[in-house]
């Protein structure tokens, strides 16, 4: 039988195929540029006149049908006829970076490969080695923000996580949700300190910190004076999940109290029925299971106070969930404070103060409803990518595997 044949495109521009050799499972494929010129890298002119070839370079291409692909060329050098000295320049390709080991397109595959995965795995995966990788990450990402890719900020997040277990190490990630729904990281910033946040806020082009709109954060004090400071214009919100979070706990503090008072004053076995109490009382009623309710109104029957606090707590959430003018939301915010004071709890009374203290920036929410909900998504992500990526401490690597993570499909596929 005869040999069946198939052409197969390298995709790649301006050039001339010279040879091809399969050995040791491997193509080896020699080209030529056809380019007859380059450009003078004194005048910046293009200039024809042929000096030498350079020695063989051998580069990494897209694999076929499973196999290695090895190219081979001599890159031309070119001499300036009008420039002192006559210098010479060499032929620059688009589809190779001098001194990369890999074609672009091959740099490509690789990141793409590297998206929601370890530079370990993507190593075992292609035989191409770590350090390897670490180039192509190096020469293809950018390791902070390219100010140049955005139209509008509109909407700005400030949240930390921490690199180390147990809440060490804290880092700010600066993202932003813009106005087509699309979200991107800004920045990666060593610590929480008010100079460093706003040192960061302040160096945003002024073009685009005329674009924000609202400003998303939690309660941490250097955050919102960083920006009250840098962005004046922009709304301030503190997140209503973080100010969700500070009043359940504040009802919850009473409900351990309760409980304890329970089990020293209660029968062991009266006290066994009120099992599975925490995570019933932690549930909106209209989410609770038959047994949960019954679990709960036990609870309710011998702690009445601990019922006012569930009550006060839901209706707080219930006004958070409307879709209210921010106007009517202060009336119901400040008619909540005034209960909660009737009641006589004084669970809620460090929450209270809260409410007082960040009262313009708890009730900015109801303007737009924007809350750092992008954020926490963006850090959840993040934490997956700490635990895949354990000890990423440099801050310019962890932005540029947050940024391929978030892009690299779009960007590489």
């Amino acid at each position: 039988m005869g040999q069946h044949q198939i052409t197969i495109p390298l995709d790649i521009a301006d050039v001339n195929v010279l040879s091809v050799e399969f050995r040791g499972g491997v193509y080896h494929i020699k080209l030529e540029s056809s380019l007859e010129y380059a450009y003078c890298r004194q005048c910046g002119q293009r200039i024809t006149a042929l000096h030498e070839r350079e020695d063989w370079v051998k580069v990494q291409h897209l694999p076929i049908l499973d196999r290695a692909v090895l190219l081979y060329y001599r890159p031309k050098r070119y001499r300036c006829p009008d420039c002192k000295g006559g210098p010479t320049t060499t032929q620059r390709l688009s589809w190779h970076q001098p001194n990369s080991p890999h074609t672009v397109a091959y740099d490509q595959y690789l990141l793409r490969l590297l998206v929601n995965s370890t530079i370990e795995d993507v190593t075992h995966k292609t035989q191409v080695s770590y350090d390897s990788m670490v180039g192509v990450l190096e020469r293809c990402v950018a390791d902070k923000v390219d100010w140049e890719r955005f139209d509008d900020l509109n909407v700005l997040g400030i949240d930390e996580i921490a690199l180390k277990k147990g809440q060490r190490d804290y880092v700010v990630i600066v993202s932003t949700r813009q106005k087509d729904g699309s979200m991107a990281v800004l920045g990666v910033l060593p610590d929480r300190s008010q100079a460093t946040v706003k040192a960061f806020l302040d160096s945003i082009p002024a073009r685009l910190r005329a674009t924000i709109t609202t400003t998303c954060c939690d309660l941490y004090d250097s955050y919102l004076q960083a920006a009250r400071a840098s962005l004046p214009h922009a709304r301030l919100v503190v997140d209503r999940f973080h100010v969700a979070r500070l009043y359940r706990d504040a009802a919850d503090s009473l409900r351990k109290a309760e409980m304890k008072r329970l089990k020293r004053t209660l029968p062991a076995q009266t006290y066994r029925t009120l099992k599975g109490a925490l995570w019933a009382f932690r549930k909106r009623r209209d989410d609770l299971l038959p047994d949960e309710r019954a679990v709960l109104d036990r609870l309710f029957a011998l702690s009445p106070s601990l019922k006012v606090a569930y009550t006060l707590r839901e209706d707080l959430t219930a006004i958070f969930d409307t879709a209210l003018a921010k106007n009517r939301a202060k009336r119901l915010l400040r008619d909540w404070q005034a209960r909660v004071r009737a009641s006589g709890l004084d669970c809620f009374d460090t929450f209270l103060d809260t409410l007082h203290r960040f009262w313009a920036e708890i009730t900015n929410y109801f303007v737009d409803f924007q809350s750092s909900g992008f954020v926490e998504g963006l850090n959840n992500k993040l934490k997956v990518l700490k635990r895949r990526c354990y000890g990423l401490f440099n801050l310019g690597h962890l932005f540029q595997r947050i940024f391929l993570d978030l892009e690299g499909y779009r960007l590489f596929s």
